[in-house]
């Protein structure tokens, strides 16, 4: 896991649309349009939004809305249609006027997003919306959680912290909402609390765009060339060409000594020093290193992930999986930490903490076929077939060509029909069996343990 100069790293931290605009007013999941035509009408509504009907779909939510009032999921999917149709003025008077006639909280609710559509509105507007929507009903997350985020594209970061905060309390099993809270504990400047929070969202089974916004927020929290001494870059680039594109670490030693003693305050510098004396397998200085690039930025989880990789390449697990735990805590985006530390546990066979690095680790990382091979062998000795099943066709989808995974997912097959109890559950997982060893006999003939597993299969 090379580091990054100071010239090639995120700079700036950009807050994603799709978060704060109305791209989440959706009702549901929003994962895709509608195939089918028994859809629910609020499902078919949120096919006719994907589809670029806003028309079709405000007529759908205009009748739920009219029978479930309170709904924030409708109100919030209504109000989406209304500000996609190009209708937010109009709309924003309909709900003023209604308002005038009968104050309901989910009403406010609806002008606040309205009014948060609108550039000119999105601040003050915007927040007394919010701000009345919870004295009418302050129990209900959403508009804690919305007037959040309203304060914090303020920002008003100090401001945002209550609402938000108030908003995980009341739904906690929404990771998601933890992602703005980390924004505005970062900006106060509680950069423990903000890691914190996003550890929460990485374990919580998030979406690709929450992935990426964690990034986002992580890494400028991470950066180990903050600070970094302008005289110093040229230097740090020449040895940072020499440790990873001229594979020349001897080299690298040298320039990376340059710098230190000019500023032997220099964590990351003493990180590279260590990757150095890695490269050339002089592991008792490179720990040195790695010990003193942790003494100088304790908070960088990069550090103990270099240091539980050497411990790891000593057979000292007990002092890795150490090293790779604080990684985490420190930074919970390592994906490559994650991964040792399922590897780890599930070498003790600790098949709990092991599922749940190896989820993390797939999470970060979804196209790393080594982790989702791993995930499924949790799975597998757990007894859970149809999840082992499903990470091994995630990467026997995307790669064809791989055979290992077929073979895997053919002895799966295999050791489920073993145990099977009914017989129409013995036959479909014989089925199954037969075709991913058929595929692994095609490309490899010869493969003894493909042919073995498909005579247990003819002699059951």
């Amino acid at each position: 896991m090379p580091l990054t100069p100071p010239s090639n790293r995120l700079r700036t931290l950009r807050w994603p649309a799709a978060l704060l605009g109305l791209g989440l007013l959706a009702t549901g999941c929003g994962h895709g349009q509608a195939q089918a035509p028994a859809l629910s009408p609020q499902a078919q509504a949120r096919a006719y939004l994907d589809g670029n009907q806003p028309d079709e779909a405000v007529k759908l939510l205009r009748e739920l809305h009219a029978r479930t009032p309170d709904d924030v999921d409708v109100a919030r999917a209504l109000t989406e249609a209304h500000v996609k149709a190009g209708r937010a003025d109009a709309w924003a008077e309909e709900l003023r006027q209604a308002i005038a006639k009968t104050e309901r909280a989910v009403d406010q609710y609806m002008l606040g997003l309205t009014l948060f559509s609108r550039a000119r509105d999105a601040g003050a507007p915007t927040v007394a919306a919010f701000e009345r929507a919870i004295a009418l009903s302050p129990t209900t997350a959403e508009f804690h959680y919305r007037l959040g985020v309203a304060r914090l594209e303020s920002e008003q970061y100090a401001a945002a912290l209550g609402p938000l905060r108030k908003a995980v309390e009341l739904t906690p099993e929404r990771a998601g909402w933890k992602l703005p809270l980390a924004k505005a504990l970062a900006r106060t400047g509680d950069t423990a609390g903000a890691v914190e929070a996003l550890g929460t969202v990485v374990r919580g089974n998030p979406t690709p765009a929450e992935v990426a916004t964690a990034r986002a927020l992580m890494n400028p929290l991470a950066d180990p060339f903050q600070n970094f001494p302008k005289a110093a870059e040229a230097k740090l680039e020449e040895g940072m060409r020499y440790l990873h594109e001229l594979d020349a670490p001897q080299h690298a030693l040298i320039a990376f000594e340059e710098i230190l003693h000019d500023y032997p305050d220099l964590a990351v510098v003493h990180a590279l020093l260590g990757l150095a004396y890695q490269r050339l397998d002089d592991a008792g200085r490179a720990v040195d290193e790695f010990k003193q690039a942790i003494e100088r930025a304790p908070q960088d989880g990069k550090n103990q992930l270099y240091l539980g990789e050497l411990y790891l390449t000593r057979q000292r697990t007990d002092a890795a999986r150490t090293a790779f735990e604080k990684a985490v805590a420190l930074n919970p985006l390592l994906d490559l930490a994650w991964f040792r530390l399922g590897d780890l546990r599930l070498e003790a066979r600790d098949l709990d903490t092991a599922k749940e690095a190896f989820q993390v680790a797939v999470t970060l990382a979804p196209d790393s076929a080594a982790a989702r091979g791993k995930l499924s062998l949790v799975y597998q000795l757990q007894g859970d077939y149809a999840a082992a099943q499903r990470e091994l066709k995630v990467v026997a989808d995307k790669d064809p060509e791989n055979t290992e995974f077929a073979l895997r997912l053919g002895l799966l097959y295999t050791e489920e029909a073993q145990k099977a109890r009914r017989p129409e559950d013995r036959q479909k997982a014989v089925s199954e069996a037969e075709r991913w060893l058929g595929k692994v006999l095609e490309t490899q003939p010869d493969n003894a343990v493909a042919s073995k597993a498909l005579q247990v299969l003819k002699g059951q």
